[in-house]
């Protein structure tokens, strides 16, 4: 009989907001996601005030888990200025944290980039204007250039995104539209579309829609841990998704 066909589980969640507090709440939803999963996707907001503390606590909730643990920081990690601390302590910690490098795990490309804010489409914000205005926008570029840069040294057939903004409108829907500009930027889209990735991962977006698509159909998920659990269903496990390696 032919072996069927080769698939990858991929369990991912985003704004954990670890806390100084937090000790032993994380560990038992790891330890039942790598039960069933092949690897683990975090997406950003990994702590609550980016402070090395919160990082430590994340650090042993992840400690002992048998699955490899692909991660991007998130805005809240940046907050107190110590993420280069944190990204530390979770490397340390076995975590490959992802900052424009491309990995390769069980066969499959991953590229991951923080990305950031900017707005969607023709309400985007343009490069006009004072020079804030100018620096803000090249912030968003700078990381769609990362993103484009991770994607391009992958050789893999599937290729993965990981980020903490989003890069499309429709899995911010359901937040304030007057917050949409501060939740993702569709600069971010354009290298996804490039290398047509396999799928996308994001966060950030509390209240947004849990799965929407590129402009070419390719599959974005919010996995924003309040996300998940104000959804219908309520779900306040990590999810995990299967790919096909066969495709």
């Amino acid at each position: 009989m032919a072996d069927g066909p080769r698939r990858i589980r991929i369990a991912a969640v985003g704004d954990l907001h670890c806390g100084v507090g937090d000790a032993g709440k994380f560990k038992p939803h790891f330890v039942r996601a790598a039960e069933r999963a092949d690897l683990l996707l975090l997406c950003g907001d990994l702590t609550d005030f980016g402070l090395t503390d919160e990082a430590r606590i994340l650090a042993h909730e992840l400690a002992g888990l048998k699955i490899p643990i692909l991660a991007v920081l998130g805005n809240h990690d940046f907050e107190s200025g110590q993420q280069n601390e944190v990204l530390r302590i979770l490397s340390d910690g076995g975590v490959t944290v992802l900052n424009g490098q491309a990995e390769e795990v069980l066969g499959v490309g991953f590229a991951g980039t923080k990305g950031f804010c900017g707005g969607f489409g023709v309400r985007a914000l343009e490069p006009w204007g004072e020079g804030v205005v100018k620096q803000f926008v090249q912030e968003a570029l700078d990381e769609s250039l990362k993103l484009g840069m991770a994607l391009s040294r992958l050789r893999t057939a599937q290729r993965i995104a990981l980020l903490h903004y989003s890069p499309i409108q429709e899995t911010v829907e359901g937040e304030p539209p007057e917050i949409f500009c501060f939740l993702g930027s569709s600069r971010l889209e354009e290298p996804l579309i490039r290398y047509d990735v396999t799928a996308v991962f994001h966060g950030h977006a509390h209240r947004g829609r849990r799965q929407g698509e590129t402009r070419n159909k390719r599959p974005v998920y919010n996995v924003s841990l309040p996300a998940l659990r104000t959804a219908p269903a309520g779900d306040a496990e990590i999810p995990v998704f299967e790919f096909d390696l066969d495709r």
